[in-house]
């Protein structure tokens, strides 16, 4: 079903805080319930036969949907300005049904050669088993993108920012390429979030993010959102998410919830906090580089500046002089931030993407993309921003007095 906000023309902290919320009309209770039951009592035959047919006018079972889900669907496909929206188990279950949306037998797909490990995985070896060819390019290079682009491409799957390397690509340019090929654009903006930027509003025929991260903001949550046009998010959910079970239980999706509603104002404090950490780091003497589009020395900072509206968020990667030996003594030594392979909570982590988010590639492919073995990726969080720098700056003196 397609979702009318009439909050849309306030502020977007007002319209997380309000945009798709149903107060109880049973009860009146101002937070919506949890409907936390795996079934539905039907008032007849007659409606039970037709519900089963039309799931997206009510609820039979909780794998098919849920009033819990429903309203964050609700939520987040306005959000993102979307007709519709879909929650899943975990961002992977959202960007494998997203996949698995646009390609079947077959068919190609485009995708960035800096994406999240799994979701390379994903690409490299599951979708290959299921006859889906894939070819990986820079997506900030547009006429690599072009020259990937086959008869049998479906669709073009880009992450921005790129995980771990804040990489941007162009959405609009992107979408126009696709389109004009006949295949579909699919954005991951979990880095991002709805406040910093609409990959739809780019042209993007579907968005989806690891709502376990900002959305969620707090480190309870493993889920996933989807969000498009109607006819996309259906077969979105029917066949694949009715078929491969990537259900969201209602009380993540309650959860989701109510950490969206706070979403606006933490992503001003993580972007606030993010700026300036990353400018001490980048004239920090045991730093070799930093990558955060924000800062106007990144090589995509033209782009970001372009389609990222709210700020440039809180991630960045930082490459620390010593290589591996030297990241280990950093992340063994921090005492605000934890180390920790997830990302987009209100505290600050530190993980090293080499062995952890990407150790699905080889050496060879990650240096090939920029992701060096002294490389640690922070996710800022709201914490007092000089709190932050003093024990970045502590922790790098004693790499300093360790790694000669």
């Amino acid at each position: 079903m397609s979702y009318k906000d009439e909050f849309k023309d306030m502020d977007f902290n007002t319209r997380a805080i309000h945009s798709g919320q149903e107060h109880d009309e049973a009860t009146g209770a101002h937070i919506s319930p949890i409907y936390q039951t795996s079934t539905y009592v039907l008032p007849n035959t007659e409606r039970a036969i037709y519900l089963n047919q039309h799931q997206d006018e009510g609820f039979t079972y909780s794998r098919f949907g849920s009033p819990s889900a429903a309203e964050l669907e609700r939520k987040i496909a306005l959000l993102e300005n979307a007709e519709a929206g879909l929650a899943v188990a975990s961002g992977m279950a959202a960007i494998s049904t997203a996949l698995l949306t646009l390609l079947q037998k077959g068919d190609h797909v485009v995708a960035g050669d800096v994406i999240y490990g799994c979701t390379f995985a994903l690409v490299k070896n599951v979708l290959d088993d299921f006859g889906i060819e894939s070819t990986l390019v820079d997506t900030s290079d547009l006429e690599a993108v072009k020259a990937a682009i086959k008869p049998n491409t479906k669709a073009v799957y880009v992450e921005t920012p790129a995980n771990p390397t804040l990489r941007i690509s162009d959405i609009e340019e992107i979408s126009k390429i696709a389109h004009s090929n006949d295949a579909k654009v699919i954005v991951d903006s979990t880095f991002a979030s709805p406040y910093i930027q609409n990959p739809l509003d780019l042209g993007a025929d579907i968005v989806v993010h690891s709502a376990t991260k900002f959305l969620c903001g707090h480190g309870t949550v493993v889920a996933g959102v989807l969000a498009g046009s109607k006819e996309l998010m259906e077969r979105a959910r029917f066949p694949m998410v009715q078929t491969f079970g990537a259900v969201i239980s209602p009380f993540d999706a309650w959860l989701l919830m109510q950490g969206m509603k706070t979403l606006g104002i933490r992503m001003e404090k993580h972007c606030a906090n993010a700026m300036k950490v990353a400018e001490f780091l980048n004239n920090h003497p045991q730093i070799e580089g930093v990558l955060y589009p924000g800062l106007p020395s990144h090589p995509t900072h033209e782009i970001a500046k372009k389609q990222m509206h709210g700020g440039f968020g809180s991630m960045m990667s930082a490459n620390i002089k010593g290589g591996i030996e030297a990241g280990k003594i950093f992340m063994d030594n921090v005492k605000v931030f934890s180390l920790a392979t997830s990302l987009g909570n209100i505290d600050s982590l530190v993980q090293h993407s080499p062995t952890m988010s990407h150790f699905d590639m080889s050496k060879e492919e990650r240096e090939a993309v920029g992701i060096y073995d002294g490389q640690v990726r922070l996710s800022v969080g709201v914490e007092n921003v000089d709190d932050l720098i003093a024990d970045l700056d502590q922790a790098l003196k004693i790499v300093a007095e360790k790694v000669k």
